[in-house]
């Protein structure tokens, strides 16, 4: 068996297509202001056509469709909308890769045009990677059969070999950081939060977070002033974390922490009775966006109404 499923690989293509949509999405901005770089215009438009319709659409169109239809999903239901939204999307990218290069000397009519088409296209594919994830691959899933599965995979990675050859993932990969490359944020959404709002996500989190930066001291810990699983007051900012344990478990903090400055942790998982409750507590290493180490995070749950849950109960009931 391929250790892949169809849907994962789809659906991981998407957001390697959403990034692309996100660089995009930056330039248009500037379109009109005339301040757009436009080989990152350019860059954008030709993943998207070259990745995400020639290879991602494909592989849809000539193998997960057709199959669907011949496992009793009809033509005309989903299936024909996401066609038609294909062929809308092809058209919309073809448009403006045909007007890119005369983009800069363009007149402000056509330049708002422009713009006008690239957000539409973006409308589209939003809409169009929604309706795959949640409904499309889901009602596919219910159809098809495990020798239909595992059918898919193979087709889809003949269709990556015969493009790109060997290793035709990390391939892409590197196609898509030619993209976003100088295009600071891209791969991050956190831009798109305010102050107010990152504080009252961390707030609202049904979990318990601590993070030690790289030189071992306490920085931040969420519920504030609420109540919590271990009793954390202001007084722990600024402390070293080894000054926040019990003697007897030093050593073992000391053991994680130097793990996963090394590289050989990747995570510490731990689980107690406390208080008539389960508690998991778990620590995870921080780097950044270059692979460094910047410190550790501290993740406390109370778990025993998770332990207890059986059956389901789904969104509607």
């Amino acid at each position: 068996m391929i250790d892949k499923r169809w849907d994962k690989i789809l659906v991981a293509e998407h957001e390697m297509i959403e990034r692309a949509m996100d660089v995009l999405k930056k330039e248009l901005k500037k379109v009109t202001k005339g301040t757009f770089d436009g080989l990152i215009l350019k860059r954008a438009l030709d993943f998207l056509k070259e990745f995400g319709d020639s290879i991602h659409n494909m592989k849809e169109e000539e193998y997960l469709f057709p199959l669907m239809i011949e496992r009793g999903i009809p033509q005309d239901g989903p299936i024909r909308v996401m066609l038609s939204e294909h062929d809308s999307e092809r058209h919309l990218l073809q448009e403006m890769s045909n007007e890119t290069d005369k983009l800069s000397t363009a007149n402000a009519e056509t330049k708002s045009d422009f713009k006008r088409k690239g957000l539409e296209y973006l409308t589209i594919r939003a809409e169009h990677i929604w309706k795959e994830n949640d409904v499309l691959y889901k009602m596919a899933n219910q159809a098809l059969t495990d020798q239909d599965a595992e059918k898919l995979v193979q087709d889809f990675m003949r269709i990556d070999k015969e493009h790109y050859g060997d290793n035709a993932t990390d391939k892409y990969e590197a196609m898509l950081e030619e993209v976003e490359k100088g295009v600071k944020g891209t791969a991050s959404l956190v831009g798109n939060l305010s102050y107010e709002q990152i504080d009252a996500i961390m707030e609202t989190l049904p979990v318990e977070v601590t993070f030690v930066d790289a030189d071992d001291v306490v920085a931040y810990f969420n519920r504030l002033d609420k109540e919590k699983v271990f009793v954390r007051t202001r007084s722990v900012i600024g402390r070293k974390v080894q000054k926040c344990h019990p003697a007897k478990s030093v050593h073992m903090v000391e053991q994680i922490v130097s793990g996963f400055k090394n590289g050989t942790m990747e995570n510490a998982d731990f689980w107690i009775d406390f208080n008539n409750d389960k508690i998991l507590i778990r620590y995870f290493p921080v780097c950044n966006r270059a692979g460094k180490y910047i410190g550790v995070l501290e993740v406390t749950q109370e778990i025993g109404w998770i332990q207890k849950l059986e059956g389901q109960k789904r969104l509607l009931d």
